[in-house]
């Protein structure tokens, strides 16, 4: 189904999604039930300018020459993209190259010295290593180099570091997956990912611009494959999107939200949130990791059921979804059209014969039987009735026009005419502004559509087998099941057994109604369940039949 995805939110969920900036530390406690167990992102003004990382480390006072003596021997992991001054998560994009901290600080020196006196970005790094020659330097990013990591302790390339850096007190009773330097000589801009803990950016030196979007946003990103090595990573190049390739990234930047990080700073974003970091010349930044109180309780054994749990909920919501947003102010109560249904039979598919006006049924029983006579159906009522018994009547290729001619009888059969009826426009139907059918029952108010379909079924029994059997598409099945459910709730068990009883009467095979209905409910829910692989883990197939067997 290639229609444009629109990312919605309430103005509730706006509002519980806005980010908050704080001016003092919250405490531990208060960190944990206010801000981290929302979710949502927290802005923390000036809270590390009491490190001593925060002037030791200025440029503008001396502090690169205090980390080429404290570190200088470092050999460090950089990151080296041919995409830059994007760096992108991909592999394809980049390369991680192995450089001596002090030749990445003398490139820095070089760069703002450079800078200073508007000469170009030649320095003696360059001269002396092959690998930062040409443009090379702009193409170098020391990207999540560990200054402390409880998983691989030997990945640690800069643990001195440590003494100069102080954990936010509101972290004091977190365990720590990692510390990372981050740290670019000239103006970058990361790709939009999101990472898998929780995570808290404290910029020492420069300034960094953060755009960050809740998960729920992910359908407008295009996350990649679940299944690739940059699966937490945006599909859309950030320089050049191809809006014609991504649509639905065309809304993004509306259900953003952008924060200003200076000297000082501090970031909370919580795991899952995607966001895209541009960072100013000679930026450096520490980042803290840690797992989430939901992904440490996590049982493994019960994996299986989180997923199915999680699919099936996004399955719901993409389903209610695709009709909310086809969803169009009421269908006005029109005027009597001047074709009346036909008195006492079927409907018939010669607009001569539809001119006859409406006689008393001569149908009898109970007092729910009584109300559907079609002379006492309110005159909405009765146009819906018109308008599906001519939706299935202009879908009848008739081969023997005289036999329905001839019939007079209720029972006479639409179906068994030697003709075909036209499934062709409702098989792979989706979409409810696509589905006449669809559209009419949507707008029906309980009441209503109980009173038709029960008219339906004393009066026009095989019109509404050929409406449920070959006329009911996948989102007309998903509608009809719906407003049963509307219909169940507003009604005595008795009548709701009165009325199923009534409606399935009307088959010849009752198992066969069944079948179409909840097999086109199920399409319905494929198709659905397709969109949420697509959206939300970059996985596509062709939706097939449910199997019956």
């Amino acid at each position: 189904m290639q229609r444009q995805y629109r990312y919605e939110k309430s103005m509730e969920d706006t509002k519980q999604l806005q980010i908050e900036s704080f001016q003092q530390l919250p405490s531990p406690s208060l960190f944990a039930s206010q801000i981290e167990s929302k979710n949502v992102p927290a802005v923390f003004r000036g809270c590390i300018k009491e490190w001593k990382a925060f002037t030791r480390w200025n440029p503008v006072n001396g502090g690169l020459n205090y980390l080429q003596e404290l570190v200088g021997s470092s050999t460090v992991e950089a990151m080296l993209s041919r995409s830059a001054p994007v760096f992108y998560g991909d592999l394809r994009s980049h390369e991680r190259v192995p450089i001596p901290f002090s030749t990445f600080i003398g490139l820095c020196k070089q760069l703002m010295s450079n800078a200073e006196r508007h000469e170009p970005a030649v320095s003696d790094a360059q001269e002396q290593d092959p690998l930062l020659s040409g443009d090379a330097p702009q193409k170098i990013y020391l990207a999540q180099v560990p200054i402390m990591n409880t998983e691989d302790q030997e990945r640690v390339q800069l643990g001195v570091l440590r003494e100069d850096i102080q954990t936010p007190a509101f972290l004091e009773t977190k365990e720590l997956a990692s510390i990372n330097l981050w740290m670019n000589s000239a103006l970058s801009r990361s790709s939009t990912h999101y990472d898998p803990h929780h995570n808290v950016l404290c910029i020492v030196a420069g300034c960094k611009q953060v755009v960050l979007w809740p998960p729920s946003a992910s359908p407008s990103l295009y996350p990649k494959p679940i299944y690739g090595e940059a699966s937490n990573h945006s599909s859309v190049a950030l320089e050049n999107p191809d809006f014609s390739l991504y649509p639905r990234a065309e809304c993004s930047i509306e259900y953003s939200q952008k924060v200003i990080l200076h000297a000082g700073d501090a970031l909370f974003i919580p795991e899952g949130w995607f966001h895209q970091v541009d960072s100013s010349n000679l930026t450096i930044a520490v980042n803290f990791w840690w797992r989430s109180n939901i992904m440490s309780s996590m049982l493994e054994h019960m994996d299986a059921y989180y997923l199915r749990r999680i699919l099936r909920r996004l399955t719901d919501k993409e389903m209610n979804h695709i009709l909310q947003k086809a969803s169009s102010p009421s269908m006005e109560k029109q005027k009597m059209p001047t074709c009346k249904l036909p008195s006492n039979g079927e409907a018939d598919h010669s607009h001569c014969d539809l001119v006859q006006p409406c006689e008393k049924s001569d149908l009898q029983g109970t007092d729910q039987q009584q109300r559907v006579n079609l002379h006492l159906l309110e005159p909405y009522a009765l146009q819906v009735l018109h308008d599906l018994v001519s939706l299935v009547h202009d879908r009848v290729n008739l081969i023997d026009q005289s036999h329905l001619v001839e019939s007079t009888s209720a029972n006479d059969s639409a179906v068994s005419m030697k003709g075909q009826y036209d499934k062709t426009a409702t098989t792979n139907v989706f979409i409810l502004e696509d589905d006449p059918v669809a559209k009419i029952l949507w707008t029906l108010d309980p009441h209503t559509l109980q009173n038709v379909l029960l008219s339906m079924a004393h009066n026009f029994p095989r019109t509404l087998e050929a409406l449920i059997l070959h006329l009911l598409s996948p989102v007309g099945a998903e509608v009809l099941t719906q407003k049963f459910d509307e219909m169940d709730q507003l009604t005595t068990e008795e009548n709701r057994n009165k009325f199923y009883e009534v409606f399935y009467e009307a088959f010849d095979d009752q198992f066969a109604a069944m079948d179409a209905i909840l097999n086109g409910k199920e399409l319905f829910a494929l198709q659905a369940f397709q969109n949420v692989l697509d959206k939300y883990l970059g996985v596509s197939f062709d939706v097939r039949k449910p199997s019956t067997g």
